[in-house]
């Protein structure tokens, strides 16, 4: 990969790690002030989500694990994410 799509590649990594740990704060913290069962599964799901990408990041990154694997260990957290807050949208 060339040091332009790399570096690209980190700077949207971090944008998506700050705005996914703004959405998964502001939603923890509506669940804290109403008590609600759903908006704690939607700021798991995206928690999960974002930590997904983190981690994705990291592999490839740091630990030096290839691209595919890390965007498998991206996707898993982010179909786990999405089912959690599919879920979250169901519950009473």
């Amino acid at each position: 990969m060339s040091p332009h799509i790399s570096t690209t590649v980190i700077a949207l990594k971090t944008v998506t790690l700050l705005l996914g740990g703004l959405v998964t704060y502001f939603a923890f913290k509506a669940y804290r002030r109403t008590d609600s069962a759903a908006l704690r599964a939607l700021a798991i799901g995206f928690g999960l989500v974002t930590v997904g990408a983190f981690l994705a990041g990291v592999a490839n990154q740091a630990l030096g694990i290839g691209g595919g694997y890390a965007l498998v260990i991206e996707s898993a957290f982010t179909a786990l994410g999405f089912a959690v807050i599919t879920y979250s949208l169901y519950v009473e």
